[in-house]
């Protein structure tokens, strides 16, 4: 998403947000547990998008909303 819809790479956006190239990648891979707001905004202002933008809700498979 980044990179092509940006025209920024892992690197630049880490060096923007302050936030390291590991935990950027953990973000961009699925694997992270949580995210600090905090961390969100500053990725959406480098990016010039809203938290909404980067989120994605999946239908849970357990059968609690």
């Amino acid at each position: 998403m980044w990179k092509a819809e940006r025209g920024m790479t892992l690197t630049d956006l880490s060096k923007r947000v302050g936030v390291s190239l590991v935990n950027l990648s953990v973000l961009k891979n699925d694997r992270a547990k949580a995210i600090r707001f905090s961390t969100l905004t500053a990725i959406c202002d480098a990016l010039d998008c809203r938290v909404g933008d980067l989120l994605v809700t999946e239908a849970s498979t357990s059968g609690v909303p």
